[in-house]
């Protein structure tokens, strides 16, 4: 993929537009492993095939650099040659497979989610958390889907996001607080930046079996509700709906799509968890 360089309004830092932290402003990446990055990075479902003046100009690094990382990844297996250039290699497959899980979830969630996304016309999503950020797994929503800026793999702050705030409510608040070292960031307006503040909202979500909601808190004009997909003890991944409130829809029937997406969480659930729900 296209490595589109922003910068993060809080620590400064330069962000690759995938979720992972480049360097600080100024500065160009000097370690190996984030000039590594930037190349992997490089590569998208659009474009699995780059030449290595693609990969300079994509990364913004000098194609000597690139050629002298190519080597060493096409050694180690990360990359391989391909016709008209490089591909990624085997070895980003086997890492890949470490992830069923995740695959697992997606497999069994997306089309449960998709169906809810069709009868309700919202844009769906389906996410995990990691850290202090959800990693989206799965978008849905055709052409809906366009006026909410996530993408699958990407990643927003956790605590921004009903997915994130409906999964964090699960955990005991000393890993929430472990999980959030830095400043909380405000994306908008509304966001819960006060860690005291946001306690209390997981308190709140807790108090109502796990409803998430994000109003405004991660993008202007959206609102979202979420639950979690809880497995053992746990929570696995959580799913929401999100839509649109500017104009004549002030906010959504917050009731109506908690209630669907319970069904579809305890769906999944079942489906993940067959053994689990014995003893639930």
């Amino acid at each position: 993929m296209a490595v589109e360089v922003t910068t993060d309004p809080v620590s400064g830092e330069l962000s690759t537009g995938s979720g992972q932290t480049s360097v600080r402003p100024g500065q160009p990446p000097v370690s190996m492993i984030e000039r590594m990055t930037l190349i992997l990075d490089a590569f998208d479902g659009a474009t699995p095939t780059l030449t290595l003046v693609g990969l300079a100009e994509r990364t913004g690094l000098p194609r000597s650099t690139v050629h002298r990382i190519l080597d060493q990844l096409i050694r180690l297996r990360w990359l391989a040659h391909a016709p008209g250039g490089y591909r990624l290699g085997v070895r980003t497959l086997e890492l890949g497979g470490l992830a069923a899980d995740h695959n697992e979830i997606r497999d069994v969630v997306s089309p449960l989610l998709h169906d809810l996304s069709q009868r309700t016309g919202m844009v769906g999503h389906l996410a995990v958390l990691d850290g202090p950020e959800v990693l989206y797994l799965d978008k849905v929503g055709g052409r809906f889907a366009a006026t909410v800026p996530t993408r699958l793999g990407g990643r927003m702050p956790a605590h921004s996001t009903a997915l994130g705030k409906a999964l964090l409510a699960t955990l005991e608040p000393s890993i929430v607080e472990a999980s959030f070292r830095d400043r909380l960031p405000q994306l908008t307006a509304r966001t819960l930046a006060d860690r005291a503040e946001l306690h209390r909202e997981l308190v709140r979500i807790r108090n109502r079996q796990g409803v998430a909601v994000d109003n405004e808190e991660s993008v202007p004009g959206i609102a979202c509700v979420a639950v979690p997909i809880r497995g053992r003890g746990a929570a696995v991944a959580a799913v929401s709906l999100s839509g649109q409130i500017s104009g004549d829809r002030a906010t959504l029937d917050t009731a109506r799509l908690a209630r669907a997406l319970v069904e579809v969480a305890h769906e999944a659930g079942r489906t993940l968890f067959p053994r689990h729900e014995r003893w639930r």
